[in-house]
Formats: C-alpha cells, structure tokens, sequence
C-alpha cells in the first residue's frame, strides 16, 4: 500500500516557485530521506506534507486519501522537530501523553502508549522528569515518543539530530533506525547531512532549486548518478571533478573520480603537490593540487604524507565518471 503519494505538487510564496512539480510515492513501511543544500525546498516539501503549508497546486494522497484540505490534525501524520518543542512545565509523561488527551483517549489507552513508547526508547525511569533535567538527546527521544504515541499512518522528521553533537548524532540515528525496524511505518526524514540520508534511507530523494534530481537506494545514487551534482553531493569526502581534457579524449565535458578510487603510483596520471593532509587512523585523506584543480584522495590505513610533497596518483578507468557539458552523466 502507499503511505504517501505527490502528484504534481508545487509551491509558491509570491512570485517565487520554491516547489516544483514533485511527484513521489512512499511506500509503506518505507524510510524515505530528502536531502540536499540549504534552500533547496526539503524542509517545506515536509511542511506541505504535514499540512503546515498549502499546496499552490497539485495532489497529495496520505494512506490512500486525498488530504489537500485537510486539516495537519486530521492527516494521520506526527511530526518530530528539529528544535524538541516540549512543554517545559510537563513531566516526559505530561508532554508524551498530551495530544492523547486533547483526543479524548481513554486514561488506560494513553498509560499503554506511553508505557509501550518509553520502554521502545529507554525512557521509563525519565517519566516523571521536566525537559530541563533531561539530556540533548533525552529530550529528543520524548519528542519521538510524542510522536510514537499517535500511532500515526506517516512519521515526519524535520532535521531532528541537528543539535545534537557528534556523538549524540551517530546514537540517536541508529535509535531512529531500530525504532522504523519496530515500527514498520512509513518515514519521511528531512536532512542536509548525507551520511544520515545514506546510513539511515531506503530511498533517497535528492533535491536542488525546488525540483527532484534522483530518487533511489542509496547504493543505487552513490554508484549510479543521474548528474554531476548528485555525484558531487552524496559521498564523502565528495566526489574529484576535472576538465576532461586533462584526462580524457572524446565527448565528456568533465571527468568525476571519487577519493577512494585514487590510489599511489608512481607513473598514475595525476601528478599532484599535496596541500593538507588528515590523519584520521584508519584512513588518511590527503588534499592537493592537479595544476589548478583541488583533488582529495582516499587511501585506506595510515601513511606518511606530509604538506608540500609530490606524489602521483592513479585510477581504474571503469571507476571514472563521465559528464556532459550540461552536467548529465554519460552511459
């Protein structure tokens, strides 16, 4: 069954055309990520969704029924924010339980939900506690419990690991992804961080300038690109870009290498004057210069490089993409 379904869906504020005819379909029990750079229409695409924004034109289906002039309320939706938005004066109970109780639910059916949400996100010994005596990302677990609750027919997430630190970031995500294997649901999960797109997706769709580059797997998108930005934005460190002409011969425009594709050898291809050096342990990226053009390279384990030294690198011609003058990729 379909969770979700966009038609032709496009939004206007004034004369800026910020949506532009989406079409999607989200699968129950789908995770879905948008992704992309700020600006791009991802976080009001999940406000259209939701309700908190009217389409300009176009159709949304949710299970199945048309809610284009249904109320947020009544669209069968629970939204998890990126700022907690929890009621400072209500317990984790107080603030899970609420919209249940603006439902009219029975005492017994929201003690159920709450129970059976907390124990989901270890939360039962919090539940008597205030948002303020709660961690960063406590207080971000009682706002998906607050979700969770609702047992809505479609979960949306607005960028909710935004303000954790680094740490926190990497715990909550694989929190978030146990709960949709508990779940089941469908998820629809906004960020502009592509490693949650690719660690945490079913489906990825990559937005730019309001319009859909690609929808698909994340292996599907990181092996097989539609365009040059698709290539650039998913993976990290990002994607090597090179006239082709430095590369080359024949109909491509540019030429995309990723870091980990590039490997020392001392007759490669690319001669290059090494600028900055990472060491992070169990990789080394190291970042330089092919004439005029900024090239990182991969390399797995740990090496003895150093700022300012000339090494070469090559590559497999089959790991080489291949662009158009407009960006497209070529077969």
């Amino acid at each position: 069954m379909t969770a979700l379904s966009l038609k032709s869906v496009n939004k206007s504020f004034g004369k800026v055309h910020v949506l532009k005819d989406i079409d999607l379909d989200v699968e129950e029990g789908e995770f879905v990520v948008f992704v992309g750079p700020s600006g791009c229409g991802k976080s009001t695409l999940l406000r259209v969704i939701a309700g908190l924004e009217d389409a300009t034109s176009g159709e949304l289906q949710i299970g199945g029924e048309v809610v284009n002039r249904t109320p947020p309320s009544k669209r069968g939706i629970a939204m998890v924010f990126q700022s907690y938005a929890l009621y400072p004066h209500l317990t984790v109970r107080g603030n899970m339980s609420l919209a249940l109780k603006q439902e009219g639910r029975p005492k017994a059916v929201i003690e159920e939900r709450v129970q059976k949400a907390s124990a989901m996100l270890d939360l039962g010994a919090y539940l008597d506690r205030l948002p303020s005596e709660l961690s960063g990302g406590q207080r971000q677990r009682v706002a998906i419990g607050r979700a969770i609750v609702r047992e809505p027919k479609l979960f949306l997430f607005d960028e909710p690991l935004s303000n954790l630190d680094a740490a926190l970031r990497m715990n909550t995500r694989i929190e978030i992804a146990n709960l949709h294997r508990q779940l089941g649901g469908a998820m629809v999960y906004v960020t502009h961080d592509q490693t949650e797109a690719m660690t945490l997706a079913d489906k990825i769709v990559v937005l730019r300038d309001g319009r859909v580059e690609q929808i698909g797997s994340p292996m599907e998108l990181y092996n097989n690109p539609a365009n040059q930005f698709v290539a650039g934005f998913l993976g990290a460190p990002s994607m090597n870009f090179f006239p082709a002409g430095l590369l080359a011969e024949g109909d491509p425009r540019t030429v995309g290498i990723r870091p980990e594709d590039l490997f020392l050898a001392e007759d490669g291809a690319l001669r290059t004057r090494v600028s900055h050096v990472e060491k992070l342990g169990g990789d080394t990226n190291v970042i330089g210069f092919v004439g005029n053009h900024q090239i990182t390279a991969r390399l797995f384990g740990q090496h003895t490089v150093e700022e300012g030294q000339d090494l070469r690198f090559g590559f497999h011609p089959h790991s080489a993409y291949h662009f158009d003058a407009e960006g497209r990729r070529l077969a």
